[in-house]
């Protein structure tokens, strides 16, 4: 009979080697002080000089059980896994949304002429405030490399509850990805802005003839169509992925879950009383001529919230032209700004002329509350030096039920006392494990984290 001690030791040691085999076997999850990470990569993004691709992406690679996501990590890469300079592929955005998808069904889609909600697919949003038009969870632009995204202790974001999951549904996730490839283009940052004369587009993507006074935005620059390049230019196909990095725990008691609520300065409800984001306006250049020397473009907009709770997290999201935004409580106060970072160079990461980061905040729990039913003030400031298309005006900010008291994430728990035979056994399965890995690896050629 072998000692407590002796059998806490074989315990352990079965332990330590099985998290090792998973982590060897489940594609590089990693685990450090309770945290989980796994790198993933989109289906591929086939480009060439010139084009557009704005896809959805359905039943996306994510983490599964009941978690709670800590950050969520983006970028574009080639196909050997190096970083894409923003000067050669423009991300124009990037958006994980969350869904229900009815078991059993083939193929089902979101299909806009139906609504949001559908038989085979529901939509499972964010907590507002833009009703349907802006659902994501996650989601960046330009900015996505240097921009935190770390949802700080004792706070996450609630993934996969078998209890909000609709009866005879799977939760499940897609992307939207809209790269514009600026290689050769004659007028790059004109193709980022989607202006329409360089697409030579007359129509949205459904036929719809557009606007005499639309001259550039997300009409102009859909899935599928071309900005101008030089004359001669080689056409040089290449494929694309995004990289997302989802760092995420266990869910426990001791998390206290945040709610996503994002701002549109485009937001009608201050004059309609209806959520209608627009998404996107445009900067007039200033030609006033006058000795002032401001050039600053403000817009903003005004909504009710909906909870008490308290801000954990918050951040802008501007396009090439942008000064800042910031979003104001009912009295003045500053709940939150934050700031574009721009490049200086041509390193991916630091790409002179484009946003490559806006600033956070991160509020100290408690500090910064909000009151149910409290006018927010979003305000976006561009530069009016000259004339931009397709701007955006987002905030995003991340907010806990005050009500909710937190706890320290990470509570010690016992753990039984287990037979050396067990442990044993588990060193058998690692093996067998391991050997099944390798000898996988080894039929293997080329770029092994690539997803096709």
């Amino acid at each position: 009979m072998m000692s407590p001690g002796a059998q806490s030791l074989a315990f352990l040691l079965t332990i330590a080697l099985l998290v090792l085999c998973a982590q060897k076997y489940e594609a590089h999850v990693t685990l450090e002080n309770g945290l989980k990470s796994k790198v993933y990569l989109s289906p591929k993004i086939t480009q060439r000089p010139g084009s557009v691709s704005n896809k959805f992406y359905y039943d996306i690679e994510f983490p599964t059980g009941h978690i709670a996501v800590k950050s969520f990590d983006a970028e574009v890469v080639d196909e050997a896994g190096n970083p894409v300079s923003l000067q050669e592929t423009y991300l124009h955005h990037w958006i994980a949304v969350r869904y229900y998808y009815l078991k059993g069904v083939k193929n089902a889609k979101y299909n806009v002429s139906l609504g949001f909600q559908q038989s085979d697919f529901i939509l499972a949003g964010n907590a507002g405030m833009c009703d349907h038009s802006l659902p994501e969870i996650f989601g960046f632009g330009s900015e996505t490399r240097k921009t935190l995204t770390d949802v700080p202790d004792p706070y996450g974001i609630e993934v996969g509850n078998p209890l909000k999951v609709p009866a005879g549904y799977e939760e499940r996730w897609m992307f939207n990805i809209h790269a514009i490839d600026t290689r050769g283009a004659v007028d790059a940052m004109g193709c980022t802005e989607c202006r329409c004369d360089l697409y030579n587009v007359t129509e949205d993507e459904h036929g719809r003839p557009l606007k005499p006074n639309y001259v550039g935005g997300l009409y102009c620059c859909y899935d599928g169509t071309q900005c101008k390049v030089k004359n001669g230019l080689e056409s040089v196909i290449r494929n694309l992925y995004l990289k997302y990095t989802v760092k995420w725990v266990d869910w426990s008691d001791s998390i206290v879950p945040v709610n996503v609520y994002i701002f549109d300065v485009t937001d009608t409800w201050q004059h309609t009383g209806i959520h209608d984001c627009l998404i996107e306006y445009d900067i007039e250049k200033y030609t006033n001529g006058g000795a002032s020397n401001d050039f600053t473009s403000t817009t903003r907009s005004s909504v009710k919230f909906p909870i008490d709770g308290d801000v954990i997290y918050g951040v802008g999201h501007q396009h090439s032209g942008g000064i800042g935004s910031a979003l104001y409580g009912e009295d003045g106060r500053v709940i939150c700004s934050s700031k574009p970072i721009y490049g200086k160079g041509n390193d991916a990461g630091n790409e002179a002329g484009y946003i490559v980061g806006m600033s956070t905040c991160y509020p100290k729990p408690g500090s910064v509350k909000i009151i149910k039913g409290e006018t927010l003030t979003l305000e976006s400031n561009y530069s009016s030096k000259k004339s931009h298309t397709g701007v955006m005006g987002l905030f995003y900010i991340l907010v806990s039920d005050s009500s909710l008291e937190s706890n320290t994430i990470h509570e010690e728990s016992t753990v039984p006392i287990i037979f050396w035979g067990i442990g044993v056994f588990g060193l058998a399965i690692c093996a067998a494990v391991l050997v099944a890995y390798q000898s996988r690896l080894h039929n293997k050629d080329g770029y092994l984290s690539i997803v096709t």
